[in-house]
Formats: structure tokens, C-alpha cells, sequence
């Protein structure tokens, strides 16, 4: 098993109700280490191009919009195949279908409102860290 990082945004949902400590509980219960972290409000140039693979379907405007309604918290995870145990740990994208215990089905509010983003592959993570971080302000 490999070391890896992943990417995750605690969406505005999630900072409004104020639960980040709460969400990087599950995270570090699950065996993630948190090695990068930042409390950030995203830009909608930031969002649109962190989002612009969904730039031509019908929802991309709202979540930009609601991406950039409030804080989000940005943050390199750590720990073995961290982008599938993250995946796993943050649940269903539809609260309705996540597994007790995830993230989502403790938090989310709606599949829209669903409280965590996580990266989908070890190469987009790599992607997606750079967007945020630099180097130096990872530190594991």
C-alpha cells in the first residue's frame, strides 16, 4: 500500500454551520492525516476554473455560485490510498444513499449541499492541490 494525497474542500454549508473541527474529526478517525489546510473565500474565477470540467452541464452556474457564497476550508489529506479511504469516508454524493458514519450522511444537507469535495483520482489530486497549495505550505 502506497502513501498518497488527496484534495478536500469543506464546502460553504459545512463552514456557515460551522463544522469544520466536527468533519476533521471523521477525517482523522478514519486514519487521514490532515497536512495542509486553509480557511479561504473562492474567488469565482478560482471556482469556475476548479469546476470547468462541468463548465457545459446546467448546474455549473449554481455551484459556482454557491461555491463562492461563503468560506470553504481547503485541505491535503494524507495516508495509504487516501483518494479511495477519502472517497469512501466522505460518503454518497446524495446524503439519502451514504453509509451511516460517512461525512455526508452525518452533515450534508442535500446532494447539492453536500458539506465535502474529494478528489477522484491521484491525478486530479495532484491537480487540485496545486490550484491552492504550494509546496511549503504542505507539511506532513
Amino acid at each position: 500500500m502506497a502513501t498518497e494525497r488527496t484534495f478536500s474542500i469543506l464546502k460553504p454549508d459545512a463552514t456557515r454551520r460551522n463544522l469544520t473541527g466536527a468533519v476533521n474529526a471523521v477525517i482523522e478517525k478514519a486514519g487521514l492525516r490532515i497536512v495542509g489546510q486553509r480557511r479561504i473565500q473562492m474567488s469565482r474565477q478560482q471556482a469556475e476554473k476548479f469546476y470547468e470540467i462541468h463548465k457545459e452541464r446546467p448546474f455549473f452556474g449554481e455551484l459556482v455560485e454557491f461555491m463562492t457564497s461563503g468560506p470553504v476550508v481547503v485541505q491535503v489529506l494524507e495516508g495509504e490510498n487516501a483518494v479511495a479511504k477519502y472517497r469512501e469516508v466522505m460518503g454518497a454524493t446524495n446524503p439519502a444513499q451514504a453509509t451511516d458514519g460517512t461525512i455526508r450522511k452525518l452533515f450534508a444537507e442535500s446532494v447539492g449541499e453536500n458539506t465535502v469535495h474529494g478528489s477522484d483520482s491521484a491525478e486530479n489530486a495532484k491537480i487540485e492541490i496545486a490550484q491552492f497549495f504550494q509546496d511549503g505550505d504542505i507539511v506532513g
